[in-house]
């Protein structure tokens, strides 16, 4: 028994299991796409809590870095080794996480996840080796590259399409917002209790968690997906012939998840995808990683004066995605890559010459905008482009192999040129030279989905 109801766009059949889930008030907002609800608003609000916390989090390391390496007695390299251990263990959170919410839904993995990692955050500030301090971050990783893929799709599956775009922005620009907050922690309680404290902030994140199951409902695409697969089982059992779509659909998906990506169908939007994802990580990666050991050592910034810093910049780092979430719906996803790393180039540029502190806090805040203005039709494309039965899977892979090339083996390149010239500015000039060849892919390669449905974009 089947029903039709009216979400806005087309008629939709729903099956058994929707109209279960169709009992929830929540879950019949955010299948809604004539109106933003307030189970849209809760949806956001706790993808951009996530990423907020993620971003205090990151920055937080960062921070932390000068005081790390002095307190384990480590060299640079040997903390690039320790942090790309935990990275590897994090890819592969970044993968296992999407693949499982592709299996058992967006909504519960990721309360889970964010529990998961807040948690262990607190952890961290009882090692006292630094072995002890890399298995441990090994778990946080884990954990938390998957929040963010989680999320995303989550809002992209549930947010009327005029408005994805802007909303996945802003749902990642709060990222900046917890680059701000590691400023403060930095400022005010690293700069005088230690490194330790800073990490026990933290653990309130697994409240979120909290909200996320009370106020966050399923994905309705990912619920209509298992219907899918039982309506086309149960007529392959009785005998019943199968309307083309659902052939071809069922041919599909009854391959290896991973296997799909590579169907000839799903091969460009994977090419994009992974090639979009390569090009953030390798850019944010070469001077994100690597600004605050860059103050402190060769510009003899305070901690407190590089964590005000930080406050600012992450702050100033909003309007970027802000703007370009809202161009990616006014005028396109290509439009918004294109101001963004422009501007970025510009002013990191200007920023790795500066030669005094006012001229690095004025570059510096500006090469902010671009630098993580871009993000945001980036994390808009990995999540659109990919059909639902996959999305979580793709999204996996294409940050997965993006995490290992810009987090992991472009470290090595950075670290070198910095031994070898003695300053990480000939590392941070490449980072121009990226963002020129992430454009002219995005030129050549990328396709604009700015307002359509998913299902209109990959099925």
């Amino acid at each position: 028994m089947s029903a039709i109801v009216d979400t806005g766009n087309e008629p939709v059949e729903i099956g058994s299991l929707e109209e279960r889930y169709r009992q929830s008030a929540a879950f019949r907002a955010a299948s809604d796409q004539t109106r933003v609800t307030s189970t849209h608003w809760h949806i956001a609000v706790a993808n951009g809590l996530g990423w907020g916390f993620d971003g205090m989090d990151g920055v937080i390391m960062a921070l932390a870095s000068p005081l790390l390496i002095k307190e384990f007695g480590l060299s640079v390299p040997d903390y690039r080794s320790g942090l790309q251990i935990a990275l590897l263990v994090g890819i592969l959170g970044m993968f296992v996480w999407p693949w499982l919410a592709d299996r058992y839904g967006r909504r519960t993995l990721l309360a889970l996840n964010i529990a998961l990692f807040s948690l262990m955050m607190p952890v961290l500030a009882l090692t006292t080796t630094w072995a002890a301090f890399v298995a441990v971050r090994c778990i946080v990783n884990f954990a938390l590259n998957g929040e963010w893929s989680l999320g995303s799709m989550l809002v992209a599956e549930t947010w009327p399409a005029h408005l994805r775009g802007r909303i996945v922005g802003i749902s990642r620009g709060t990222w900046c917002f917890g680059a701000a907050l590691a400023g403060a922690i930095a400022t005010y309680v690293i700069a005088g209790f230690g490194w330790r404290f800073a990490f026990m902030v933290p653990a309130v994140v697994s409240v979120i968690a909290v909200y996320v199951r009370a106020k966050c409902p399923e994905s309705p695409y990912w619920v209509r997906m298992q219907d899918r697969k039982a309506r086309i089982t149960r007529a392959k059992s009785e005998g019943m012939l199968l309307s083309p779509a659902d052939r071809e659909w069922a041919a599909k998906a009854r391959r290896i998840p991973i296997s799909q990506l590579f169907l000839p169908d799903m091969r460009r939007n994977t090419g994009v995808a992974t090639f979009i994802a390569c090009c953030s990580t390798t850019i944010y990666g070469t001077v994100g990683n690597w600004m605050p050991l860059y103050l402190s050592h060769e510009r003899h910034w305070s901690t407190a004066m590089y964590g005000k810093f930080y406050i600012w910049w992450g702050l100033i780092g909003f309007l970027g995605l802000l703007a370009s979430g809202w161009i990616s719906d006014r005028f396109g996803r290509r439009p918004a890559f294109y101001v963004m790393l422009a501007e970025g180039a510009v002013f990191i540029t200007l920023w790795v010459f500066a030669k005094t502190d006012t001229e690095l806090w004025i570059y510096g805040l500006l090469w902010g905008i671009g630098f993580l203005g871009f993000w945001a039709p980036s994390m808009i494309l990995t999540a659109e482009v990919y059909p639902t039965r996959i999305r979580g899977v793709g999204n996996g892979f294409s940050w997965s192999v993006a995490w290992l090339f810009g987090f992991v083996l472009w470290p090595f390149l950075a670290v070198g040129l910095q031994q070898h010239t003695g300053s990480f500015a000939a590392a941070f000039l490449l980072i121009p030279v990226a963002m020129a060849c992430m454009a002219l892919g995005v030129w050549w390669f990328t396709p604009d989905h700015a307002g359509r449905e998913l299902d209109q974009i990959a099925t």
